[in-house]
């Protein structure tokens, strides 16, 4: 599911949120004002923003692409023998190439629960359409 700002969404499970909890805003107040923080499913709210994290390519990756970049611009150009050499070389690492493709990007979120919570940096897959 891919998620829009302004769309309305749900938790799809029960969240609980620990560690520390600050008063925001609040550089003279510091410490813990609360140790956890529970959000139930169902609850609803609306997506403010949508952020998405762009995969690491491997140096695999890499090279692959700049390998059938060449193959697929000049190969046509390319003495027999070198480019039998780089459609191999491209083959050996198409395996990588395949790999990385089926990998899904992770895409992040901020949402403003109904109740005025903000959740912010949330994965989109814990929440469904409302």
């Amino acid at each position: 599911m891919t998620l829009e700002e302004g769309q309305r969404v749900r938790l799809a499970a029960d969240l609980v949120l620990t560690g520390t909890v600050v008063l925001a805003g609040d550089s003279a107040a510091t410490g813990t004002v609360a140790g956890s923080l529970s959000l139930a499913a169902g609850t609803e709210g609306t997506v403010e923003r949508v952020t998405e994290q762009h995969r690491q390519q491997s140096r695999e990756v890499v090279e692959y692409v700049r390998l059938k970049s060449l193959l697929d611009d000049f190969g046509h150009q390319m003495p027999p023998g070198s480019r039998k050499q780089l459609e191999e070389q491209v083959g050996s690492l198409e395996s990588e190439w395949i790999a990385y493709q089926g990998q899904r990007h992770r895409v992040k979120v901020r949402v403003r629960f109904d109740n005025g919570f903000v959740l912010d940096d949330a994965h989109e897959d814990v929440f469904t359409r409302a």
